[in-house]
């Protein structure tokens, strides 16, 4: 089963997708997954063992990110052996800063994204236009409760420019933190439900042109840091009301000089977890309305009387 957010002509709800029977059951009372992340885990996992909501057929209503509210998306990187080469691979000037952190105590963290910028499964991400190298960046990440708990998994895209992030550590946020550079969906597995966190295979395809122009396999076993760490750490010195999701850093990044183009696609398997598929836009003005379009489809809840717009 999955956590999902979902439109319908009601706005937007939250609720419980069983893929077998294709049917979401939505929580009494509660209508957003900040309500949910504020639940401490043994609340949550009793309320997705009964949920006592209205239920709908998936097939009549259009999944959205599964973020709302004051939920924060955030980020780990350097996480993994073959994004600390990456890393090297693009900064002449600053390599040593990448391979540093790899062994650190501290893990590298940074903000992502708030949540009404964040794109779900079939809605574009971007790359900005004054950037040579773009990429996708596949990551498991973490969707821990208010407490702290990790109470479930999701699929990010991390969209990266590797320009500017390899021209100055400092262009960090630049690179990361931009319209259309954080995807997550299509909905949350609920950690009870995953018996290894760290046995889970990801698989990134980009399609061009109806046919695969780069993928990739690797393995969350490969993970450099533990995740109940990087949430620590996250803590630390700072709260999340509405709980928040933290992406676990990337093992699959396409070589030198590979780049998102236009029209491309981009496919994220993680096993156990889900599949996120997300068309490629270029430029703020693609990127801007992309989003309008999502937003107006909110605001009028146009999914009407049981079928998609």
């Amino acid at each position: 089963m999955h956590i999902v957010r979902y439109l319908d002509r009601n706005g937007p709800q939250v609720g419980l997708l069983d893929a077998d029977s294709g049917t979401i059951t939505g929580f009494a009372g509660i209508s957003t997954l900040g309500e949910l992340l504020r639940l401490g885990a043994a609340e949550l996992r009793e309320r997705c063992a009964h949920p006592d909501g209205a239920a709908v057929s998936a097939e009549t209503v259009r999944l959205l990110a599964p973020i709302d509210g004051r939920t924060e998306l955030w980020a780990a990187g350097v996480t993994y052996e073959q994004s600390r080469s990456a890393r090297v691979e693009e900064s002449e000037r600053s390599a040593t800063v990448y391979e540093q952190i790899y062994d650190a105590e501290r893990p590298e963290l940074f903000f992502k994204s708030v949540a009404w910028k964040v794109v779900g499964d079939g809605e574009p991400i971007s790359v900005r236009d004054d950037s040579q190298v773009d990429v996708p960046e596949p990551e498991l990440a973490i969707v821990a409760n208010a407490a702290g708990e990790i109470v479930g998994y999701t699929v990010c895209d991390d969209v990266s420019s590797r320009t500017i992030e390899g021209e100055n550590p400092l262009y960090l946020p630049q690179a990361k933190v931009f319209l259309g550079a954080a995807a997550l969906g299509p909905g949350i597995r609920p950690a009870w439900e995953i018996d290894d966190p760290y046995q889970l295979e990801i698989a990134l395809e980009i399609i061009r042109g109806g046919g695969t122009v780069w993928s990739g396999k690797a393995n969350t076993s490969q993970l450099h840091r533990r995740l109940d760490d990087l949430v620590g750490y996250l803590r630390h010195a700072d709260m999340f009301p509405d709980g928040v999701i933290l992406s676990t850093g990337t093992c699959l990044v396409p070589e030198m000089p590979f780049t998102l183009s236009h029209g491309d696609t981009v496919e994220i398997t993680i096993e156990k977890v889900g599949r996120l598929r997300t068309p490629v836009v270029q430029g703020l003005s693609a990127a801007a309305d992309a989003l309008a379009a999502r937003d107006d489809r909110v605001s009028n809840s146009d999914v009407q009387d049981g079928a998609k717009s």
